[in-house]
C-alpha cells in the first residue's frame, strides 16, 4: 500500500506543479467521485473536514491530509480528489474550525494573514485531539479497510511529522516541505515510516533534514527524505499562481552522512 500512495503523492506534486487555483476548483466541480464536507465531534470541537471517495469495489485504505499554514483551501481540497482518483479515501481537515468569530474556520477568517496568525496560536494538544478523532472517524467507515497515513504540506508537513509521534496506528507519514523532529523522545515514539520532500532552493527546512535524519537513523526508524533541486518552498501548492514555473527534474535522496549524493 505504501508503494502505491508513494507513486500516487508524486503524481499529486506533478499535477500541481503546473497548476492554478482556478484549476483545482474545475477539478472539483467537475470530479465524477463523491466529495462532501463532513463534521467530526469530539468533545466541545466540531471540526469541518472535506472528504473524497475513490469509485472501487473494495474497502480502499485512507489519508489524513493537513493543510498549509494558508489553512484548508481549493487546492488541499483538490489534493484530496486526487488521491481519491488514485484508490484513496482522503480526508481534510479544517483545523481553524471554530477559531472564527461566530465558530467558523479557514474561511471566515478573512485572509492569509488572520489565518496565519491564528494558526500559529493553536494549542498542540487541541491539534493532536482534532487529528485523533478525525483518523478514528475516517478509518472506520464502512467503506475503510482501516489503514491510515498522514500527509502534510508546509505547516501541516511539520505537522504530519509530530502526528507520527503521537498515532502508533498510522502506516507511514509523508512529510512536504515541513519541519523535522529535534528530540530524541519524539523520534522514539515513530512506529511507521516517515516520507520526507523537500526543495532545494529551500534552505530554511531542508537545512534541518541532516540532523532529523541522524536522529531517525540512531532511533532504528524509517525515514527517507527526497529533495527536488529546482524547487523552493511551498513547491507542491505554487501551481495556484498561473505566473509560477518549477521544474523541479532533479532529484537527491539525503541519507545521513550523505547529503550530497545523488539518488
Amino acid at each position: 500500500m505504501r508503494k502505491w500512495l508513494v507513486i500516487s503523492l508524486m503524481a499529486v506534486l506533478a499535477g500541481s506543479l503546473c497548476r492554478a487555483q482556478d484549476w483545482a476548483k474545475a477539478r472539483l466541480e467537475k470530479s465524477p467521485r463523491h466529495l462532501e464536507w463532513v463534521k467530526v465531534k469530539h468533545g466541545n470541537r466540531e471540526i469541518n473536514c472535506y472528504i473524497a471517495y475513490p469509485e472501487v469495489k473494495d474497502k480502499a485504505p485512507s489519508v489524513l491530509v493537513i493543510h498549509e499554514i494558508f489553512g484548508l483551501t481549493d487546492w488541499v481540497r483538490s489534493v484530496t480528489d486526487q488521491l481519491a482518483e488514485a484508490g484513496y479515501i482522503a480526508i481534510a481537515p479544517d483545523l481553524l474550525s471554530g477559531m472564527a468569530s461566530g465558530g467558523g474556520g479557514t474561511a471566515e477568517l478573512g485572509g492569509r494573514d488572520a489565518v496565519g496568525k491564528t494558526i500559529r496560536s493553536l494549542p498542540p494538544e487541541q491539534i493532536t485531539a482534532d487529528l485523533n478523532a478525525v483518523a478514528d472517524y475516517v478509518s472506520k467507515l464502512p467503506s475503510c479497510d482501516g489503514k491510515i497515513t498522514v500527509g502534510g504540506f508546509c505547516w501541516g508537513g511539520g505537522q504530519s511529522f509530530r502526528y507520527a509521534t503521537n498515532n502508533k496506528k498510522l502506516k507511514g507519514a509523508f512529510v512536504f516541505y515541513g519541519s523535522g523532529l529535534t528530540k530524541e523522545d519524539e523520534v522514539s515514539r515513530i512506529e511507521c515510516p516517515v516520507y520526507g520532500f523537500y526543495g532545494g532552493n529551500d534552505n530554511r527546512i531542508t537545512s534541518t533534514v541532516e540532523e532529523t535524519a541522524q536522529l531517525m537513523k540512531k532511533a532504528g526508524k524509517k525515514y527517507e527524505p527526497l529533495t527536488y533541486e529546482d524547487a523552493g518552498h511551498g513547491f507542491m501548492r505554487a501551481g495556484e499562481d498561473p505566473r509560477t514555473k518549477i521544474l523541479p527534474t532533479k532529484r537527491r535522496m539525503m541519507k545521513p552522512g550523505s547529503a550530497g549524493n545523488p539518488c
